[in-house]
């Protein structure tokens, strides 16, 4: 190993150190978020919990694969096969599914909110994407993978849990043949948009059966 390597790998490994016995003494741990400081004087109210349960993702992917892109989302949301776990993770679901567009729903809640109170972009651009390549998706015949491109979101309005159900709705916007088009809102329960997207999906190729 040259010497300026070596030199290079000491101190890495030493600032490594360092920063774990800093860690270590604020009571912090080095793999996950930090626990509530001894030293910390805010009050930080009750711990809050939640349990998610989900299926093994390879069973609803075997199971996607016989079917067309409106039939498994229509499986789906009809509780035929399950949905992949970032659906329970989330806790969003298809309440409607047709060709060339979708309707997906959730109700957010306090554990998904940012550190200014309200519900993180991030949920609303998970929610935005899955319209949007969903929409693509149902038009797409069996045995036909897809990926997002690209997703641009506007955001008009904050979404907290006094927003109620939500609703993005997903519609084809073009389709051809190795990229689809589609936009996508979300909506409060009293009909507000919230946010928009616009998005592109490609449609790979088949590989089919192995």
């Amino acid at each position: 190993m040259p010497p300026e390597q070596d030199a290079s790998v000491t101190a890495s490994a030493a600032a490594d150190s360092i920063a774990t016995e800093g860690n270590a003494a604020r009571g912090r741990a080095t793999d996950g978020p930090p626990a509530r400081s001894p030293s910390a004087t805010l009050d930080w109210g009750e711990p809050r919990r939640k349990e998610v349960t989900w299926y093994d993702p390879l069973v609803t992917k075997a199971a996607v694969a016989e079917m067309t892109g409106l039939e498994s989302m229509q499986a789906i949301r009809d509780g035929l096969i399950p949905n992949g776990p970032i659906g329970y993770t989330l806790e969003w679901w298809f309440s409607e599914a047709e060709y060339g567009s979708c309707v997906v729903q959730c109700r957010p809640d306090s554990s998904v909110y940012n550190q200014i109170g309200m519900v993180h972009g991030g949920f609303a651009c998970t929610i935005l994407d899955v319209a949007v390549s969903c929409a693509v998706r149902s038009t797409l015949p069996a045995g036909v993978p897809y990926t997002s491109i690209e997703l641009k979101v506007n955001y008009l309005r904050p979404m907290t849990e006094q927003s109620g159900l939500i609703s993005a709705r997903g519609w084809l916007a073009k389709s051809g043949r190795r990229v689809g088009f589609a936009n996508a809102e979300i909506l409060d329960e009293a009909g507000k948009v919230l946010a928009t997207a616009q998005g592109s999906v490609l449609i790979l190729e088949s590989k089919g059966p192995s």
